[in-house]
Protein backbone atom coordinates (compact mmCIF):
# COMPACT_ATOMS: atom_id res chain seq x y z
CA UNK A 1 0.00 0.00 0.00
CA UNK A 2 1.42 3.41 -0.77
CA UNK A 3 1.93 5.75 1.83
CA UNK A 4 -0.74 8.33 0.12
CA UNK A 5 -3.60 5.19 0.03
CA UNK A 6 -2.01 4.95 3.99
CA UNK A 7 -2.80 8.52 5.17
CA UNK A 8 -6.14 8.13 3.50
CA UNK A 9 -7.30 5.16 5.62
CA UNK A 10 -6.14 6.33 8.87
CA UNK A 11 -7.93 10.21 8.45
CA UNK A 12 -10.85 8.25 9.19
CA UNK A 13 -10.08 6.72 11.96
CA UNK A 14 -8.29 10.11 13.21
CA UNK A 15 -12.08 11.52 13.31
CA UNK A 16 -13.64 8.74 14.68
CA UNK A 17 -11.51 8.54 17.73
CA UNK A 18 -11.78 12.83 18.32
CA UNK A 19 -15.70 12.45 17.81
CA UNK A 20 -15.69 9.53 20.26
CA UNK A 21 -14.15 12.12 22.84
CA UNK A 22 -16.64 14.73 21.99
CA UNK A 23 -19.38 12.72 22.64
CA UNK A 24 -18.07 11.02 25.84
CA UNK A 25 -17.61 14.45 27.48
CA UNK A 26 -21.00 15.82 25.94
CA UNK A 27 -22.88 13.01 27.49
CA UNK A 28 -21.30 13.29 30.60
CA UNK A 29 -21.78 17.10 30.69
CA UNK A 30 -25.89 16.35 29.85
CA UNK A 31 -25.56 14.21 32.73
CA UNK A 32 -24.25 16.48 34.99
CA UNK A 33 -26.59 19.18 33.81
CA UNK A 34 -29.88 16.87 34.24
CA UNK A 35 -28.33 15.87 37.77
CA UNK A 36 -28.37 19.21 39.02
CA UNK A 37 -24.73 19.21 39.23
CA UNK A 38 -24.18 22.58 37.44
CA UNK A 39 -25.94 25.62 38.23
CA UNK A 40 -27.68 28.11 36.42
CA UNK A 41 -24.90 30.93 35.18
CA UNK A 42 -22.21 28.35 36.12
CA UNK A 43 -19.11 29.41 34.16
CA UNK A 44 -17.76 26.48 32.24
CA UNK A 45 -14.02 27.61 31.52
CA UNK A 46 -12.54 24.64 28.95
CA UNK A 47 -8.85 24.84 30.19
CA UNK A 48 -10.62 23.43 33.54
CA UNK A 49 -12.67 21.24 31.73
CA UNK A 50 -9.88 19.87 29.52
CA UNK A 51 -8.00 19.36 32.47
CA UNK A 52 -10.81 17.03 34.62
CA UNK A 53 -11.53 14.67 31.69
CA UNK A 54 -7.65 14.34 30.49
CA UNK A 55 -8.11 15.34 26.75
CA UNK A 56 -7.05 18.63 24.40
CA UNK A 57 -9.11 21.80 24.52
CA UNK A 58 -10.96 20.52 21.11
CA UNK A 59 -13.41 17.88 22.02
CA UNK A 60 -14.28 19.94 25.00
CA UNK A 61 -14.94 23.06 22.98
CA UNK A 62 -17.23 20.80 20.51
CA UNK A 63 -19.09 19.36 23.26
CA UNK A 64 -19.90 23.04 24.90
CA UNK A 65 -21.01 24.11 21.23
CA UNK A 66 -23.06 21.04 21.50
CA UNK A 67 -25.00 22.05 24.41
CA UNK A 68 -25.37 25.67 23.61
CA UNK A 69 -27.50 24.41 20.41
CA UNK A 70 -28.93 22.08 22.83
CA UNK A 71 -30.22 25.74 24.46
CA UNK A 72 -28.91 24.14 27.94
CA UNK A 73 -25.41 26.36 27.59
CA UNK A 74 -24.68 30.11 26.95
CA UNK A 75 -22.01 31.68 24.73
CA UNK A 76 -20.58 34.85 26.39
CA UNK A 77 -18.08 37.14 24.80
CA UNK A 78 -14.74 36.63 24.88
CA UNK A 79 -15.29 32.51 24.37
CA UNK A 80 -17.12 32.52 28.00
CA UNK A 81 -19.77 30.19 28.48
CA UNK A 82 -22.27 29.39 31.40
CA UNK A 83 -25.21 27.49 32.20
CA UNK A 84 -28.55 29.21 31.21
CA UNK A 85 -31.22 29.88 33.48
CA UNK A 86 -34.39 30.24 32.81
CA UNK A 87 -36.86 32.92 32.89
CA UNK A 88 -39.82 32.30 34.37
CA UNK A 89 -41.87 32.23 30.86
CA UNK A 90 -39.75 29.26 29.78
CA UNK A 91 -39.82 27.83 32.98
CA UNK A 92 -43.77 27.96 32.61
CA UNK A 93 -43.64 26.59 28.63
CA UNK A 94 -41.45 23.72 29.36
CA UNK A 95 -43.07 22.62 32.17
CA UNK A 96 -46.79 22.76 30.12
CA UNK A 97 -44.56 20.16 27.88
CA UNK A 98 -43.47 17.92 30.52
CA UNK A 99 -47.32 17.99 32.03
CA UNK A 100 -47.84 15.65 28.40
CA UNK A 101 -44.85 13.75 28.13
CA UNK A 102 -43.90 12.91 31.56
CA UNK A 103 -47.75 11.31 32.63
CA UNK A 104 -47.10 9.44 28.76
CA UNK A 105 -43.77 8.04 29.66
CA UNK A 106 -44.62 7.08 33.30
CA UNK A 107 -48.23 5.16 32.10
CA UNK A 108 -45.73 3.23 29.18
CA UNK A 109 -43.21 2.28 31.95
CA UNK A 110 -45.92 0.43 33.80
CA UNK A 111 -45.59 -2.17 31.00
CA UNK A 112 -42.47 -3.26 31.46
CA UNK A 113 -41.38 -2.12 35.14
CA UNK A 114 -40.69 -5.35 37.78
CA UNK A 115 -41.61 -5.33 41.56
CA UNK A 116 -38.02 -4.96 41.62
CA UNK A 117 -37.66 -1.64 39.87
CA UNK A 118 -40.38 -0.63 41.76
CA UNK A 119 -38.55 -0.85 44.50
CA UNK A 120 -35.43 1.14 43.21
CA UNK A 121 -37.62 3.85 42.93
CA UNK A 122 -38.80 3.47 45.93
CA UNK A 123 -35.12 3.29 47.65
CA UNK A 124 -34.50 6.61 45.60
CA UNK A 125 -37.15 8.27 46.85
CA UNK A 126 -36.31 7.37 50.59
CA UNK A 127 -32.48 8.94 49.69
CA UNK A 128 -34.95 12.42 48.56
CA UNK A 129 -36.36 12.58 51.78
CA UNK A 130 -33.34 11.93 53.94
CA UNK A 131 -31.32 14.19 51.73
CA UNK A 132 -34.37 16.97 52.64
CA UNK A 133 -34.32 16.57 56.09
CA UNK A 134 -30.21 16.94 56.51
CA UNK A 135 -30.81 20.07 54.21
CA UNK A 136 -28.68 18.40 51.54
CA UNK A 137 -29.95 19.92 48.12
CA UNK A 138 -27.69 18.67 45.90
CA UNK A 139 -28.05 14.71 46.68
CA UNK A 140 -31.76 16.02 47.27
CA UNK A 141 -32.08 17.14 43.34
CA UNK A 142 -30.25 13.90 42.40
CA UNK A 143 -32.31 11.50 43.99
CA UNK A 144 -35.40 12.99 42.74
CA UNK A 145 -33.63 12.85 39.22
CA UNK A 146 -32.70 9.17 39.65
CA UNK A 147 -36.28 9.29 40.71
CA UNK A 148 -38.11 10.04 37.82
CA UNK A 149 -35.84 8.91 35.38
CA UNK A 150 -35.58 5.77 36.77
CA UNK A 151 -39.12 5.52 36.22
CA UNK A 152 -39.42 6.69 32.48
CA UNK A 153 -36.80 5.24 30.68
CA UNK A 154 -38.65 1.86 31.82
CA UNK A 155 -40.87 3.39 28.87
CA UNK A 156 -38.63 1.70 26.27
CA UNK A 157 -38.89 4.60 24.17
CA UNK A 158 -35.57 6.39 22.92
CA UNK A 159 -37.42 9.58 21.64
CA UNK A 160 -39.58 10.27 24.57
CA UNK A 161 -36.88 9.47 26.80
CA UNK A 162 -34.56 11.62 24.33
CA UNK A 163 -37.09 15.00 24.86
CA UNK A 164 -37.31 14.58 27.99
CA UNK A 165 -34.05 14.81 28.71
CA UNK A 166 -33.57 18.08 26.37
CA UNK A 167 -36.41 19.33 28.97
CA UNK A 168 -34.51 18.11 32.12
CA UNK A 169 -30.57 19.72 30.44
CA UNK A 170 -32.33 22.80 31.63
CA UNK A 171 -34.63 22.00 33.86
CA UNK A 172 -32.20 20.20 36.42
CA UNK A 173 -29.87 23.45 37.00
CA UNK A 174 -32.79 25.32 38.07
CA UNK A 175 -33.87 23.18 40.48
CA UNK A 176 -30.34 22.98 42.37
CA UNK A 177 -30.32 27.18 42.27
CA UNK A 178 -34.46 27.05 43.68
CA UNK A 179 -34.33 23.80 46.10
CA UNK A 180 -33.00 25.68 48.83
CA UNK A 181 -35.85 28.56 49.38
CA UNK A 182 -38.20 26.89 46.69
CA UNK A 183 -37.87 22.56 47.34
CA UNK A 184 -41.06 21.01 46.76
CA UNK A 185 -44.13 21.06 49.89
CA UNK A 186 -47.39 19.03 49.09
CA UNK A 187 -50.90 19.64 51.05
CA UNK A 188 -50.91 15.78 52.10
CA UNK A 189 -49.03 13.14 51.07
CA UNK A 190 -45.34 13.61 48.90
CA UNK A 191 -47.00 12.58 45.28
CA UNK A 192 -43.92 10.21 44.85
CA UNK A 193 -45.78 7.92 47.48
CA UNK A 194 -48.58 7.65 44.99
CA UNK A 195 -46.66 7.16 42.32
CA UNK A 196 -44.75 4.34 43.65
CA UNK A 197 -48.40 2.98 44.79
CA UNK A 198 -50.15 3.47 41.77
CA UNK A 199 -47.33 1.57 40.10
CA UNK A 200 -47.63 -1.59 42.58
CA UNK A 201 -51.66 -1.55 42.20
CA UNK A 202 -50.62 -1.57 38.29
CA UNK A 203 -53.22 1.79 38.19
CA UNK A 204 -52.63 3.30 34.72
CA UNK A 205 -55.06 5.98 35.78
CA UNK A 206 -53.89 6.81 39.08
CA UNK A 207 -50.57 7.01 38.07
CA UNK A 208 -50.67 9.15 35.34
CA UNK A 209 -52.69 11.41 38.10
CA UNK A 210 -50.12 11.61 40.82
CA UNK A 211 -47.00 12.75 37.88
CA UNK A 212 -49.24 14.72 37.08
CA UNK A 213 -49.94 16.41 40.15
CA UNK A 214 -45.78 16.19 41.04
CA UNK A 215 -45.17 18.40 38.51
CA UNK A 216 -47.97 21.23 39.34
CA UNK A 217 -48.11 20.77 43.17
CA UNK A 218 -44.47 19.96 43.69
CA UNK A 219 -43.37 22.45 41.60
CA UNK A 220 -45.41 25.40 42.61
CA UNK A 221 -42.81 26.71 45.08
CA UNK A 222 -40.11 26.36 42.64
CA UNK A 223 -42.31 28.76 40.12
CA UNK A 224 -43.52 31.74 43.17
CA UNK A 225 -39.30 31.58 43.73
CA UNK A 226 -38.49 31.80 40.35
CA UNK A 227 -41.01 34.73 39.83
CA UNK A 228 -39.87 36.05 43.19
CA UNK A 229 -36.13 36.19 41.72
CA UNK A 230 -37.03 37.41 38.39
CA UNK A 231 -39.26 40.74 39.94
CA UNK A 232 -36.48 41.74 41.83
CA UNK A 233 -33.66 41.18 39.08
CA UNK A 234 -36.57 43.33 36.98
CA UNK A 235 -36.68 46.34 39.99
CA UNK A 236 -33.09 46.08 40.12
CA UNK A 237 -31.96 47.01 36.86
CA UNK A 238 -35.23 49.72 36.28
CA UNK A 239 -33.54 51.21 39.42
Amino acid sequence: MSDSNLALMQAPLEQVEARSLTDRVYHQMRDRLMRGILKPHQRLRIGELSKTFGISETPIREAIFQLVRDGAVEAKPHSYFRVRKLSVAEYVERREIRLLLEPLAAERALDNISDADIDRLASHHQRLIAAEANREWDPAVRANFDFHFGLYRGAKMPQLITMLENLWLQHGPLLNFLYPDGHPTYDGRHQHEHIVEALRARDREALRAAVHADLVEGGRNFLRHLQELEKAEKAGEDA
